[in-house]
């Protein structure tokens, strides 16, 4: 796939003859209609083999070479150039397509009320060929030991027809929000812990899930021994009944970080006990902060190079946020949420309020500010192709076992292309 970002007065025509391919094979890949308007700094996934590069100021084979993964040597016999002859500004260059790693690649659904909504169906139908893992969201844990579960209809008969294993995320949710007292009642009470998991089995077992994926947040901190004594036994049944277990953790920088939301998560224990983790490297941005990104690639390489020396990487999935946010200005504490947003949803509001799409190279990740009809100037954070390529480079620079996104119903088609283009996603 080649990313290529909107100029002032392209058209997909334009395009459409840059890359030799047909104007519908471009707005069916990026799901778009070939009568909107293209947006400044907007990206789309041109769908060709390889990609193309045109040479800037300062650029020479071996840099370029170096930059895409190749040698200078083979850019020149593929391009049937010199090896050894400076290359003029604008050239264009045809860089083959990488050899695609095995990846791992996992995406929580989170169905509202009493069945799985059509539209979270057809997102989980669109994401499951692409997926490792498809992880409803989520068994809530009552603090007898019994589980209350999502709703299921459609989602296990999506992943058997894919090949997708199907994640049981348990989690100590309690009245929608994590519970502290409820993970108390679970991590040190033997009687409910039993129950639990005996619930845990029997329902996989009816239900064909075959990983358990425990998300549980907010915990005391006085708790963290107490939750990895837990995972033991759990470790335990669980693989008697050949099954998979894995846990989601917090982005943690070191092993002393604390915090209600750090310090129970013990990244070397868990990384002995589970099969993988999931670390939920996103939420920097968020909805009741600061504008900022969501995942800024910064931050999201401190938090995964302090893993690595905890955890091996091949236990180890970065988190990937499939939403940015639009916040209103200025931001005041303790006021209006930010509005969660797709990709899409992003890239039409720039159109709508006629707004430049920017890119941050610091924090690899889109944004643009508009004013609204009351005279409110906004900033929209989001994801797009460059800002999720950027994450792809990073999990294959670190020997990460793959990704997992939180979560589908958000559109996002590029996310999936680039998935095919950069990874052989394992099924099992």
């Amino acid at each position: 796939m080649q990313i290529h970002v909107i100029r002032p007065g392209q058209s997909l025509y334009e395009l459409s003859q840059e890359y030799g391919v047909p104007i519908d094979a471009i707005t069916e890949a990026n799901e778009i209609s070939p009568n909107d308007t293209l947006v400044v700094g907007q990206t789309l996934v041109i769908p060709i083999v390889g990609t193309y590069y045109w040479v800037r100021s300062g650029d020479t084979l071996m840099s370029i070479a170096r930059r895409y993964g190749t040698t200078a040597q083979t850019l020149a016999d593929v391009n049937r150039i010199s090896l050894t002859d400076p290359l003029a500004v604008g050239t264009r260059l045809y860089i083959p397509p990488r050899p695609r790693r095995a990846a791992e690649i996992n995406a929580y659904v989170e169905p509202r009320g009493n069945s799985v909504a059509r539209p979270l169906l057809n997102a989980s139908r669109e994401a499951a060929p692409h997926l490792t893992y498809l992880a409803p969201f989520s068994f809530r844990i009552n603090r007898d030991g019994t589980l209350t579960p999502p709703a299921l209809n459609g989602l296990a008969e999506i992943a058997r027809r894919n090949r997708a294993v199907l994640m049981m995320v348990v989690t100590n949710l309690e009245n929608g929000q994590f519970s502290a007292e409820l993970g108390r009642i679970i991590l040190n009470d033997e009687q409910v812990q039993n129950r639990l998991l005996d619930n845990v089995i029997r329902t996989a077992r009816q239900l064909g899930f075959r990983d358990i994926h425990f998300d549980l947040e907010h915990l005391r901190p006085v708790d963290r021994e107490a939750y990895n004594q837990f995972l033991r036994k759990a470790a335990a049944r669980i693989h008697q009944e050949g099954l998979l277990i894995s846990t989601a953790l917090a982005p943690k920088t070191s092993a002393t970080q604390a915090g209600e939301w750090y310090t129970a998560h013990d990244y070397k224990t868990h990384g002995q006990i589970v099969d993988f983790v999931v670390i939920m490297t996103y939420e920097w941005g968020y909805s009741g902060g600061p504008p900022m990104p969501v995942s800024p690639i910064g931050p999201v390489r401190n938090v995964l190079e302090y893993a690595l020396t905890e955890i091996p990487a091949s236990k180890i999935m970065m988190g990937q946020n499939l939403y940015g946010y639009d916040w209103t200005l200025p931001f005041v504490p303790g006021g209006a949420y930010a509005r969660a947003l797709s990709p899409q949803q992003a890239i039409a509001l720039a159109r709508q309020r006629n707004a430049a799409i920017l890119y941050d190279e610091q924090a690899q990740a889109p944004h643009f500010n508009y004013w609204d009809d009351n005279k409110k100037e906004h900033v929209v954070w989001f994801e797009d192709a460059r800002s999720i390529q950027a994450k792809f480079d990073l999990l294959k620079e670190l020997g990460l076992r793959g990704i997992s996104y939180w979560k589908l119903g958000l559109s996002f088609p590029q996310n999936w292309l680039l998935i095919e283009d950069n990874f052989n996603v394992i099924k099992k």
